[in-house]
């Protein structure tokens, strides 16, 4: 959601009704705030003027290769974008956090390499989330990974027919010897919105682990891959199209933010 807040902050920079290339504003906005960028383009359909200082822009469609966040270890390898009609209360233009007077709605192409993912997954920040990973094993208790072991070595590579393989050594405290676990898996998408692990494979030190941990594993993954779960917030995710081939993983998807959503809150430049 940060493409479209940096949309909205560019539009908002606007100063005088006529003569100035709306298109050009907007595109700043996002590159000031990209670490690398290989190539952008911005187009913004605007409605007569006297609509556009009032807060209204009828659509806006965005272009890019290799965008990589200032903020954020991601870098996405293509990005396609376009927006419904976007409209802001008028009286919010002024405040840096603008309201909006409509959800916000958007179509959106994303194409990620297996390079960057590992590069993402590798990163300080994202073993920090993983350290503190609670998983359910179908007992009453949960395991928590961060207090036993300490994960190393993190990697996931695309497979073809919307499979991938991951792997990462455990080191279990007081322990040499690190385990290496063995994932292999499907993705599927149900209803748009739930992606799903499809006939899973994993194995322990070259063992296979028994089925029924699998599965009560594989049960609480899919319940946090239910991207209902961002509903809550004012966001509706729905994926029309995920492609899963070696080297490289494509989605396209709809996205519907309502006005409350905190994935609104505009960025000040």
């Amino acid at each position: 959601m940060e493409f479209f807040t940096l949309l909205v902050s560019g539009l908002l920079g606007l100063v005088t009704p006529v003569g100035l290339v709306v298109d050009r504003t907007a595109e700043n906005a996002i590159r000031s705030q990209l670490a690398q960028v290989e190539q952008l383009q911005v187009r913004v359909d605007n409605a007569p003027t006297h609509q556009l200082l009032q807060g209204k822009v009828e659509r806006v469609r965005v272009a890019g290769r290799s965008l990589q966040l200032k903020w954020q270890e991601v870098r996405i390898a293509a990005l396609e974008l376009e927006t419904d009609v976007i409209e802001l209360e008028p009286r919010s233009l002024e405040k840096k956090r603008p309201k909006f007077k409509r959800p916000l709605q958007a179509g959106v192409r994303l194409v990620l390499t297996q390079q960057d993912i590992n590069k993402l997954i590798q990163s300080p920040q994202f073993m920090a989330r993983l350290q503190k990973l609670k998983m359910n094993t179908g007992n009453s208790s949960k395991t928590e990974y961060n207090s036993v072991y300490t994960f190393v070595n993190p990697n996931v590579k695309f497979l073809a027919n919307n499979r991938f393989s991951f792997q990462v050594e455990l080191q279990e405290k007081g322990l040499k010897k690190p385990l290496l676990i063995r994932v292999e898996s499907g993705l599927s998408i149900v209803g748009g919105r739930n992606i799903q692990l499809v006939n899973p494979i994993v194995a322990a030190n070259g063992q296979e682990v028994p089925p029924q941990l699998v599965n009560a594993v594989v049960n609480n993954f899919n319940k946090r891959l239910d991207l209902g779960n961002l509903e809550g917030d004012g966001l509706q995710v729905r994926i029309l199209k995920l492609n899963m081939r070696p080297e490289e993983l494509e989605i396209a998807a709809f996205l519907r933010a309502e006005p409350s959503s905190r994935f609104l809150e505009t960025p000040s430049l």
